[in-house]
């Protein structure tokens, strides 16, 4: 049984992916780091020897610190943490442990920049129905809780992510876009290495709504009905994503707990 300062994978796994989860933040060596160059998702680089400078970032939030295995580096940085009056856990086992236990890691190389507040940045289409609010959906809650989203006019997109330093999505001709009869919500899935059972379920429900192929899943026609009522909702598209984040939350949990349960 872990101590009360220790977390373990089964236990941090089912966190992941939902609202209110806890900030992860890997301490691993360089050359740990180097060896595996994937993240558990949402987790942040952090250097364990400057954690006095970062350490204040974190104020009000719960932490979950893993290193290579578990040691030294991550109880030493939780120690600190928790000295600054910020809750904070080790991973049992650390990154080994997540790995060894066939836990999704993400794919660091396909990862945007951080700009200097910490943040991704990414831009699409403004009016958004469906993929352009699952994606960034999907981004904070798998890659990074603090990304910005700019929905802008389609014709400016490429411009507003040259001179804003923006990621662009969901549009013709860029990386994160659809691919035959990939939409962009499975293109992610692919090149962030978030390609989990759970999730590809959920894709098949957003391929399907997004397309208008409803006999992909019983459930494509509701998440249509719904994003479209969201569209008639709101006029400020950042509203309507703050708005659906929880319908999206909804469809994960239940992809994830209540597939084989009826309403009786």
């Amino acid at each position: 049984m872990p101590s009360p300062s220790q977390i373990t994978v089964p236990q941090l796994s089912r966190l992941i992916g939902l609202p209110g989860a806890p900030a992860v933040v890997d301490v691993r060596t360089e050359e740990d780091f180097g060896a595996d160059p994937r993240l558990i998702p949402t987790a942040r680089r952090r250097d364990a020897g400057d954690v006095a400078r970062w350490a204040s970032e974190y104020t009000g939030q719960t932490v979950i610190v893993s290193c290579q295995h578990g040691a030294s580096l991550s109880q030493g940085t939780a120690a600190w943490l928790r000295h600054a009056g910020i809750g904070a856990q080790t991973l049992e086992g650390g990154h080994g442990a997540w790995r060894e236990g066939g836990q999704p890691l993400l794919r660091t190389e396909r990862l945007p920049p951080f700009n200097e507040a910490g943040r991704t940045v990414w831009v699409t289409r403004a009016r958004p129905k469906i993929v352009r609010i699952a994606c960034p959906w999907l981004i904070r809650r798998f890659v990074d809780p603090g990304a910005v989203f700019l929905y802008v006019a389609p014709p400016e997109v490429a411009g507003v992510a040259k001179k804003f330093s923006a990621t662009p999505f969901d549009v013709d001709n860029a990386f994160w876009g659809d691919r035959r009869e990939k939409c962009t919500f499975d293109v992610m899935l692919e090149e962030l290495g978030l390609d989990t059972d759970v999730l590809s379920r959920l894709a098949r429900i957003i391929r399907g709504a997004d397309t208008g192929r409803l006999d992909l899943s019983s459930q494509c026609a509701g998440l249509l009905a719904a994003s479209l009522g969201f569209s008639r909702m709101y006029r400020d598209d950042l509203a309507q994503l703050e708005a659906a984040m929880p319908l999206y939350d909804a469809f994960y949990r239940w992809c994830r707990d209540a597939t084989e349960e009826t309403h009786n």
